[in-house]
């Protein structure tokens, strides 16, 4: 079996990091990669810890000629500019894994009340799959010809509510959502915030409210509920490359003791192997699922107050964006949902 592929703004870390998952893939084929601030350039120049994986040479974004030759497009470009290129790679035949944000929400006003701007493709909303397999949307993306890749605060919050919202068993009105999220999060591109002299030995809040991505939270916990659902999310910035820490706080409204919260989780996430529950008291930490697309969870009654603490734990550039993406690629195209991603987390 061989399968072709593309990967439209390569040059950014997402980019890089599906370059060196799909590597390691002797089933797949790289037959592009675009770039606009590098086109002429080899992928190894940009990424130098590609040396030996690739001799791909970036081409510019509106050099589409390979397109029809790929079984799927992976679109790592920005929000707003993924949203006019995405209708054409469809055009040409391709599935298409969309890693911006221009196809998660559902209602066109609502992505134009959050990033500014008119959808320029508002027929595809209805035809896109929200691509996070766990939490129930497999058969869907299976059938899909365009899925659109879950932002990485999201994924870590929707696996780590999941269990709780999906059986109706907490109080959505008192959920409280806090996440920590490495500089990688904020993209490749130059900016005062994210330089080192500017994170380095410190940790502060950012966007306290309206982050971006808290409608993508809501409409996922709503549909697993059933009912609307408001959040509370505040993103903090990490002074480390990589990860996402998410602490939810929630008050239950069925009565359970901790063994059967513990078993809540397991049972939920028995089958699904990139999703670990962890033993009672044994708390996930973001260097342990670095470089994996492993989401680790805890799930932690507080006798004292009667609400639960859960806790989940993603490398945001992997199951937060490309690894995530290749296990949607896997699904769409009936392979093995693990194929290029069974690597174990690096540590240190």
């Amino acid at each position: 079996m061989s399968i072709t592929v593309g990967i439209q703004g390569a040059s950014g870390y997402t980019g890089g990091e599906l370059v060196r998952l799909l590597a390691r893939d002797p089933e797949v084929e790289i037959k592009f990669v675009t770039s606009q601030r590098f086109a002429g350039q080899p992928m190894s120049a940009i990424f130098p810890h590609l040396i030996n994986g690739s001799e791909l040479v970036c081409t510019p974004l509106d050099d589409l000629t390979a397109v029809s030759d790929c079984d799927v497009v992976f679109c790592a470009l920005p929000h707003v500019t993924s949203m006019g290129v995405v209708p054409e790679l469809l055009k040409r035949g391709a599935k298409v894994v969309d890693l911006s944000a221009d196809f998660r929400l559902e209602d066109a006003e609502l992505y134009q009340e959050w990033y500014g701007e008119a959808h320029k493709a508002p027929q595809l909303l209805s035809e896109a799959v929200y691509g996070l397999p766990e939490i129930g949307s497999r058969d869907q993306i299976k059938n899909a010809s365009l899925v659109a890749n879950p932002g990485c605060y999201p994924t870590s919050a929707l696996l780590a509510l999941a269990p709780l919202f999906s059986n109706n068993l907490v109080d959505p009105e008192s959920l409280v959502i806090d996440s920590k999220s490495g500089t990688s999060g904020a993209g490749r591109s130059p900016s005062q915030g994210t330089l080192f002299s500017e994170v380095s030995e410190g940790f502060r809040s950012y966007k306290a409210v309206g982050h971006r991505h808290t409608p993508e939270i809501e409409q996922g916990l709503s549909q697993l509920c059933g009912k609307k659902v408001a959040v509370r999310f505040s993103p903090h910035l990490l002074p480390q490359s990589r990860g996402i820490l998410t602490t939810c706080h929630i008050r239950p409204v069925a009565g359970k003791n901790d063994e059967d919260w513990q078993k809540l989780f397991n049972d939920f996430y028995a089958d699904e192997q990139f999703v670990r529950v962890l033993k009672p008291g044994v708390l996930p930490g973001t260097n342990y699922v670095r470089g994996s697309n492993y989401c680790h969870l805890s799930v932690i009654p507080d006798k004292r107050s009667g609400w639960l603490v859960v806790v989940s734990t993603i490398d945001n550039l992997v199951k937060g964006a490309a690894g995530q993406a290749v296990q949607n690629m896997n699904i769409m195209l009936g392979r093995p949902e693990n194929a290029a991603l069974g690597q174990l987390p690096l540590f240190p």
